[in-house]
């Protein structure tokens, strides 16, 4: 039997009770909120047990801070930025950008600092 439910993941959560929704590709969304301060949440997908890479970088390319280094199960996750850098200082206000590595798959997208 196969059953099509439409919705947010919460709603159909509710609908299957304790069956696991599994993503059937990678996938990296767009953090919230944007522009953010003093922390913002990045949303991602693993398709299959993966190492996944998530780092923040400034315009210039450097990296900033080091999100998750790390094999991650098939499933949605998501990872806080606090806004600061690997040396847990506070980042300045500006744009940056991050980005997931898992397998063949990249995907970066630009997230904005407030202070």
């Amino acid at each position: 039997i196969m059953k099509i439910i439409a919705g947010t993941t919460e709603y159909a959560q509710s609908v299957l009770g304790n069956i696991p929704l599994q993503p059937i590709e990678f996938g990296l969304r767009q953090n919230y909120p944007n522009p953010f301060n003093p922390s913002t949440t990045i949303q991602y997908q693993v398709a299959k047990r993966s190492h996944v890479l998530m780092e923040i970088f400034n315009m210039l390319g450097q990296r900033v801070r080091l999100l998750l280094n790390g094999e991650q199960p098939a499933g949605f996750h998501s990872v806080v930025w606090d806004g600061r850098n690997d040396g847990g200082l506070a980042a300045g206000s500006g744009i940056y950008f991050y980005r997931m590595v898992a397998g063949e798959f990249v995907e970066s997208h630009k997230l904005i600092l407030v202070r």
